[in-house]
Parts: C-alpha cells; structure tokens; sequence
C-alpha cells in the first residue's frame, strides 16, 4: 500500500504515523524526544525512530514509503531543509532535511510545527473548504499559520504567523524575544497559568484551573481570564486586519475551555471590529494529532510534485 512517514517532533515527545494517499492513518507510534541528551541525542533519535517507520512500512505495508514529512518547533527554513533554531532542542542550522533524508533514502519535507499543523486544520480540519484562514495556537507561547488557497506561508525569511510577538501592551511585560508587552506574555496558556497561580496563591494552579474557577464565578479568575481574552483580541484584529482572514480557527491548550474561551473572545474581536469584515472564529477539530496529519500532508504534497514532473513532457 502506498503510503508515506509524517513525524511530528516536540520539545519532549514525539507522535509519528504511516499515512495512505486517502489520509488514513495506517500505523501510529510515539516517542519520547529525550531532549534531556542533548541535542545531538536528538537527532539520532528521530533518524532512528524514522528508519524504525520505513521498516514497519516495508514489512507491513509491502513497500518502503514514498517520502517522509517532518514538522519541528522553532525557527525553520522550509527552503533549504534547516532546523535553524530550537531552544527547547538546543538546535541551531541543523540540516535536518538532508540527514533524513540519507538515513531513508527518500524525499523529505521539512515544516515548522505550528504552519505544519495549521495546514492539516486548513485542509482537513476546522478550516477544511475555506480558501483563507488564520490558525493560531495558544500554548505556552503563540503562534500561527496563515493559509491561502491550500498552503501556508511560510514568509521570506521563515517567520510569518509568529502573532505571539505582536505588541499588544506597549512597555508592558518584557518577553524572552526582547520586546515588551508581546501577546504571548499576556494570552498564551504559559501566561494564564502564572498570572491566576498569583492571584490565588497556589503555585501549582494552572490555565486549566483559572478556566474552571471562570465557570463557577470566581470574580479573581473572571479578571485574569478577561485580561487575557481582552489581550487576545487586540493581537487577533491586528492579524485580521493585516490578513483578512475568512476562518480564525483557534487551537492550542488554552482552547480547550470550550466556549469559557470562546464566548468572550468573539464578543471582544466583534467590539473591536470597525471596517474589517468579522470572520468565524472557530476552535481547532484535530487536536495533537494536527502536527503529524499536516506532515502527512507535507510528504503527499512533495510525491505529487514529483509524479507531475515526471509525467510532464
């Protein structure tokens, strides 16, 4: 069956599938990343488990994969095959590409996590038939993926949908990328978690927590969760009004509220809104496995690229 790798690694695991031409999930491993190893460690891992893939294919499968796709976190030149930088990873201009690739003798697809995994939620998922779409996700930072027309963009240098770094409170809290006031130091899940573990003074209390305590009228938990929600909706219309997006598909830890998140935020987005056209702002449908269904996707994009050119004359 003819079927190919999709990889998606992450700061401390690892979700990995054989993907057919229709989109099944034909076999399912995880891995722990072992990042504790070094980076290095790293590497070899993921060539390991990645050969470990083309063998389970060729044995179960009856042939080995026709190419493989790989979405990392951090900064990715998709170009040239790069992983050029992870903190979490300890990478930095790792070729990544190149060495998959000669450990299975395949084409391989390189992709940043987060554009990666909005493209299966573009294609697939919650913005499945919408030609425009913004899917940003909350986690312990921020960031997002522009789609057009079945694709995402990746930018000139690598760097487009990073919306965490929109200043959203000028002078405001410093972030790690050297700004101060940057969306994710207000709104991502990371931020939630430190701000209501402050406010109710449990150093354990996290997003999650804040979110239930929402629900039951906490008025301590409705200020930081309507502090986050009013941050967010300033960086998302500065996106929308740049982008002009026709779905915000809204994924990441901190969207598994459910409407504790969603209510507010259209509500905040849509009182904001003056000329720009509102568009629907949906929650992610894929959830983890968003990552590994666009590496998938990446892969089958790089086989059919390749059956055209050789058919064309």
């Amino acid at each position: 069956m003819r079927h190919v790798i999709a990889l998606d690694v992450g700061g401390t695991g690892m979700k990995a599938a054989l993907v057919g031409a229709d989109g099944t999930l034909l076999h399912q491993a995880r891995r722990a990343t072992g990042r504790e190893r070094g980076p290095e460690a790293v590497v070899r891992t993921i060539l390991d488990f990645a050969a470990e893939l083309r063998a389970h294919g060729t044995e179960r499968l009856g042939g080995p994969a026709a190419a493989a796709g790989v979405a990392v976190p951090g900064i990715v030149d998709e170009t040239r095959g790069i992983a050029s930088y992870a903190a979490n990873l300890g990478w930095r201009d790792v070729p990544l590409r190149e060495l998959i690739g000669a450990e299975l003798g395949i084409p391989v697809a390189l992709g940043h996590d987060v554009r990666t995994g909005g493209l299966a939620e573009g294609r697939v998922g919650a913005g499945r038939g919408t030609d425009r779409f913004l899917f940003v996700a909350l986690g312990t930072g921020i960031a997002g993926a522009i789609g057009l027309d079945g694709r995402v963009e990746a930018g000139a240098h690598g760097f487009a949908g990073e919306i965490g770094h929109i200043v959203v409170r000028p002078g405001g809290t410093p972030c790690p990328c050297g700004q101060h006031g940057c969306l994710e130091r207000f709104a991502s899940a990371a931020a939630v978690s430190e701000a209501w573990a402050a406010a109710c003074g449990d150093p354990e209390a996290d997003a999650a927590d804040c979110a239930k305590a929402v629900t039951s009228g906490d008025p301590n938990a409705v200020r930081v969760w309507q502090r986050a929600v009013d941050a967010l909706a300033d960086g998302l219309v500065t996106a929308l009004t740049l982008l002009d997006p026709r779905t915000l598909i809204i994924g990441g830890g901190l969207a598994e509220a459910g409407e504790t998140l969603f209510t507010p935020l259209r509500d905040a987005v849509r009182q904001r809104v003056t000329f720009q056209k509102l568009p629907e702002i949906v929650p992610a449908a894929l959830g983890d496995t968003a990552g590994c269904l666009g590496a998938g996707l990446l892969a089958w994009d790089l086989v059919n690229h390749t059956d055209r050119t050789e058919v064309t004359p």
